[in-house]
């Protein structure tokens, strides 16, 4: 039943529309942050709508019969990772303020649909080693920009946990790594031609 629902192109059509939503207002929520950003690394600040517009491309390559594995594993690790990782966030600015927002809650129920979004698809979901060594080396570089250059989404309030911040995006980041790793390998297993992948 899950799997019929991956391809069906009315359900393909609203996520789409959600999606799309979402990744507007959030580089709309990002803009403070970049304009004070240098052009140079102005893509990697936006995490979350940026990994949102992935998932968009990938469904709307879906919605014309296509694919991409590697748009698709972008989509895959930015989300899973992304989506946890601003979970986590939301809920220690709860902590550090005492208080539970309603923003704050939205922020944490889209995100955790970005997550559980990505793994959703995984089934669907057709990539190679190679590319998951080019979003590998994709993923970690955007770390860097954010933690060793600095350039990370700003939560000023957490500005304290700096140093866990960052080891906490670097482990998801892993964590979606292995994920990918372990399911790119069960499909190679399981496929007569290797070439497929």
């Amino acid at each position: 039943m899950t799997r019929y629902l991956l391809f069906y192109k009315p359900l393909l059509t609203l996520l789409l529309i959600g999606n799309l939503l979402g990744t507007i207002y959030g580089y709309i929520w990002y803009i403070p942050q970049l304009k004070e950003t240098p052009l140079i690394f102005k893509v990697f600040v936006p995490d979350s709508p940026t990994a949102s517009l992935f998932f968009c491309i990938v469904l709307i390559l879906y919605l014309f019969n296509k694919a991409n594995g590697l748009v698709e594993l972008l989509a895959f690790i930015t989300l899973f990772k992304y989506g946890i990782w601003a979970v986590i966030m939301n809920l220690l600015m709860f902590i550090e303020l005492e208080q539970i927002t309603l923003m704050g809650s939205m922020l944490i129920i889209s995100h955790l649909i970005m997550a559980i979004e990505g793994l959703l698809f995984l089934p669907r979901y057709s990539f190679n080693f190679g590319q998951l060594f080019l979003v590998m080396l994709w993923v970690f570089h955007n770390d860097f920009i954010d933690y060793v250059i600095g350039h990370y989404p700003k939560y000023p309030v957490l500005e304290e946990y700096f140093n866990i911040i960052g080891y906490i995006s670097l482990l998801l980041g892993f964590i979606a790594m292995v994920i990918a790793f372990f399911y790119c390998h069960k499909k190679y297993d399981t496929t007569n031609n290797g070439q497929k992948f």
